[in-house]
């Protein structure tokens, strides 16, 4: 299944530049994404909230479409032809998703959300090796779904939950992380790879170094950085990578764990039942190798499916194209955001240092109304804690206004923003 001719035109695009030569054309893929030929209200729309969830372009769409049109059959159990048919897409797509963040199909682990692939890991392998006296590391800067499995496994195990300090400058303190692994009772430490909020891109590689020569296990949440950043989990070194398949263009309903193969081995199961079994007798069972030993019961398998496409676009546009790409947008945001008044961006001030995401407060202007305000001139932002409530309370703002882009958002969506939050201040007479 073939992606569209503007993907064929955005490989060419992203072919690398000899010096002298100018810079690649933006990406222009609107058109390859359906939901965003809407108008709502006679105004175009202007989607910015993909940190949320992404839009899904036209070959995933297909792909599921496909698979239950001529393909659907249960996996791993049947001979007929169908059978074997989805069999061979969905772990054909497993070896794909392994390798677009370079892992390994064995250790590359399907759940349903990042959420559940955290917590696989905090019921698993947290139950076996923590208790009183241990702690967990973590920063202020989480996500709930990187904070609340960690306070119920230390609740439930008598260890100590402790937070990296975010600066007002939106950025984690190396120093603090070895002041705190020198205390010698971390046992994991536990990271956002890029903040859903602030947009910091935090040094992953060497928070996990430093975390492995201090005796701890590493689990960092990249659910947003393996839609905007070219990502290898071999490269990183952590012992567990979690991200989830909806906001990098593909299904909800499908993430994915990747960790090392001795520590995933020596875990016990998470679920039980069907595929993650080998045997089962009156009073004993035994597993199922990796990766199906922690995927119980009948798989995720159209979303899968539609994984494997996604991913299969995003190698078609080139990651480090749709970085460079979403990296300008937000250049360009932050300067025409500079010039409204009463308006704060949180998180870093470089563009370098970010993701795609600007989360912002306005002074005398409730987010929830900003958001509102906006929605009416057909530009879709996000408003709220952002499932980040202690980041708020260290902010000191209840809650925050948040664009955030994908590979399909175009120079006209910032002005857009511009335009619709200038609008907004009159409004309230600012």
């Amino acid at each position: 299944m073939t992606a569209g001719p503007s993907i064929a035109s955005a490989r060419a695009e992203a072919a690398p530049a000899g010096p002298g030569a100018p810079l690649p054309v933006p990406l222009d893929i609107r058109g390859d994404f359906p939901i965003l030929a809407r108008e709502i209200d006679g105004r175009r729309l202007v989607y910015l909230d993909s940190a949320a969830t992404s839009q899904k372009p036209e070959s995933v769409i297909a792909a599921i479409d496909d698979y239950y049109r001529a393909h659907n059959a249960n996996i791993h159990r049947g001979v007929y032809t169908l059978a074997q048919e989805a069999t061979d897409l969905f772990e054909g797509a497993r070896q794909r998703v392994a390798a677009f963040v370079g892992g390994e199909p064995a250790t590359t682990i399907f759940t349903r959300n990042a959420t559940e692939a955290i917590n696989l890991v905090a019921y698993s392998w947290g139950r076996t090796h923590l208790g009183p006296g241990d702690a967990v590391l973590i920063t202020q800067m989480e996500h709930h779904s990187n904070i609340v499995p960690w306070q119920l496994l230390c609740a439930e195990r008598g260890a100590e939950l402790r937070y990296l300090e975010v600066s007002d400058s939106g950025q984690l303190s190396l120093a603090q992380l070895e002041s705190e692994l020198a205390r010698g009772d971390v046992r994991l430490v536990a990271v956002a790879h890029v903040s859903n909020v602030l947009g910091t891109i935090n040094p992953i590689a060497e928070i996990v170094a430093r975390a492995r020569a201090a005796g701890a296990v590493s689990l960092i949440d990249g659910s947003q950085a393996v839609p905007q950043l070219t990502v290898d989990v071999s490269a990183v070194g952590a012992d567990f990578y979690a991200w989830t398949g909806h906001k990098a263009l593909g299904p909800t309903g499908i993430g994915v764990l990747q960790g090392r193969a001795e520590l995933l081995e020596a875990m016990p199961p998470f679920l039980a039942g069907g595929d993650m079994i080998a045997s089962v007798d009156f009073q004993s069972s035994t597993w199922n190798e990796l990766p199906w030993k922690f995927e119980a019961g009948t798989s995720m398998i159209a979303e899968a499916v539609g994984l494997g496409a996604a991913v299969d676009y995003l190698t078609g546009l080139g990651m480090e194209r749709v970085r460079a790409h979403e990296r300008a947008l937000v250049a360009e945001t932050l300067e025409r955001l500079a010039g409204l008044p009463d308006l704060r961006v949180l998180g870093p001030a470089d563009a370098d240092a970010r993701g795609g995401v600007v989360s912002f407060v306005i002074e005398g202007i409730h987010p929830h109304d900003i958001a509102e305000l906006l929605n009416r001139q057909g530009v879709s932002i996000r408003a709220g804690h952002h499932c980040a409530m202690p980041l708020m309370r260290r902010l000191g703002v209840p809650a925050t206004a948040r664009a955030s882009f994908g590979p399909y958002n175009v120079s006209a969506d910032v002005d857009a923003l511009a335009d619709a939050l200038a609008g907004a201040r009159r409004t309230f007479e600012l």
